[in-house]
């Protein structure tokens, strides 16, 4: 096992990749605005960037995933970094959306091996008991990658073009690629109480844990939302309330940093409390907050035109409310599987969220937007989609985020009623594989 020291440091260079993770993957939505003006993009077209890049991330992730399970986790994270910022770098010399589109595709490619090698090494730095705040702090790179790519980004666009916004979002990679390398890294399930053999069963296996489907479900849930959210944002602040880029990158940013970090926080700091108290608390937990958020999103995209600080203020509730669930969840997870398929598992879980709910986020919101926007500017008895239909379309689409919110509740709940169970199998399995 790793000295503490050593994994603290590991710990946090593994955490601050992963903000560099979101804040590239974030970077689309911060310049939405002026690249769809460039291009001539619907929002149909602005959704089908995240789509695709989600597509192709999930079904590059399982082979990755498996390969974390073999490999050097850290050789193949380093390789992951290195071709995620390249390739946004790239997208400073696009010229056409097809171009656009292939610099996302990338991205996406690099970004795949992110999850999986570092929550499986994650699992290997921390015990079980207090692997919620582990979890929980690498997945605060969600809104603090998210919040500082709309901070800078927004700015850095409207001063000095959206081209150069990107290039500034690859340079990170420069320092954190040779302190990951420099990292040692942990043997598999170097943690566990009991150490268990590395050759895990297979991944039908794994199928056949009923709250990993549960799990699952969830996930396709919370990113559809989460997606949904990155991607519109700034665009919503922006038609509604007369933000600029700038402004309306820093607004998101707002709320990404204080609702996301605050509610990572929190779920790190209930997880390994409630642990102690209940084997199902931390699903249960993440059951009880998700609807919390709902009411909060659906007023703050309700606000009249100019009533920022009030639509800023509830959006932040609710963003806190929905990243609760990384903390929470992703600990669970860790609770089902044996050490030696955390990767593949993380993998398989990535592949069927994405491909069933986050790729649909962004495109299906975009589509929506669309339709509305049509339909508000035919009532208008124009055929023409003006700036206020759009606003007003975009307005009624984002509201499918409260409505998802509540669903994503009552999964959580029924997994929580199965995942005692397979804690049980799992430890019995792990007592078998010793004799």
């Amino acid at each position: 096992m790793l000295s503490r020291k050593s994994a603290t440091y590991a710990i946090i260079t593994l955490f601050a990749i992963n903000i560099l993770n979101f804040y590239d993957r974030n970077v689309a939505g911060a310049l939405v605005e002026p690249m769809r003006k460039e291009f001539h993009l619907s929002d149909t077209q602005v959704g089908l960037l995240g789509s695709a890049f989600i597509w192709l991330y999930a079904v590059i992730g399982v082979p990755l995933g498996k390969i974390a399970d073999v490999w050097s986790r850290k050789k193949l994270l380093a390789l992951g970094v290195t071709v995620w910022s390249t390739l946004t770098a790239f997208t400073y010399f696009a010229s056409s959306y097809p171009m656009l589109m292939f610099a996302r595709l990338g991205v996406g490619v690099g970004e795949a091996a992110c999850a999986p090698t570092a929550t499986s090494w994650l699992g290997d730095l921390v015990p079980p008991s207090q692997r919620s705040r582990a979890l929980a702090l690498f997945m605060l790179g969600v809104p603090v990658g998210g919040a500082l790519s709309y901070f800078f980004s927004g700015p850095v666009a409207q001063a000095y073009g959206w081209r150069t916004a990107m290039m500034l979002a690859a340079a990170p990679a420069l320092i954190l690629v040779p302190a990951l390398l420099a990292l040692r890294e942990p043997e598999r399930g170097a943690t566990e109480a009991h150490r268990e053999k590395a050759s895990g069963a297979s991944m039908w296996a794994v199928l056949r844990i009923p709250t990993l489907w549960w799990i699952i479900a969830s996930g396709a849930l919370i990113n559809f939302n989460m997606y949904a959210i990155g991607t519109f944002m700034p665009a919503l602040l922006g038609r509604i309330h007369g933000l600029k880029v700038g402004p309306a990158g820093i607004a998101t940013g707002v709320l990404y940093m204080v609702g996301g970090v605050a509610g990572g926080l929190i779920a790190g700091w209930i997880g390994d409390r409630v642990i102690h108290k209940r084997k199902n608390g931390r699903m249960l937990v993440a059951a009880i907050i998700s609807p919390l958020g709902a009411p909060f999103a659906y007023f703050g995209a309700l606000q009249p035109a100019g009533a920022i600080a009030a639509a800023v203020a509830l959006w932040t509730v609710a963003y806190g409310a929905l990243n609760t669930y990384y903390g929470l969840v992703y600990s669970s997870i860790q609770d089902i599987v044996a050490p030696a398929q955390r990767g593949a598992t993380m993998a398989l879980y990535f592949m069927a969220m994405y491909m069933c709910g986050a790729s649909f986020g962004p495109m299906l919101t975009g589509r929506l937007s669309d339709l509305m926007a049509r339909r508000v500017a035919a009532a208008a008895g124009s055929s023409v989609i003006t700036d206020a239909a759009r606003a007003s379309g975009l307005q009624q689409a984002i509201l499918i985020v409260p409505v998802l919110s509540v669903a994503l509740a009552l999964v959580l709940y029924m997994g929580s009623r199965t995942i005692v169970k397979d804690m049980a199998r799992r430890e019995a399995a792990a007592v078998l594989a010793r004799q």
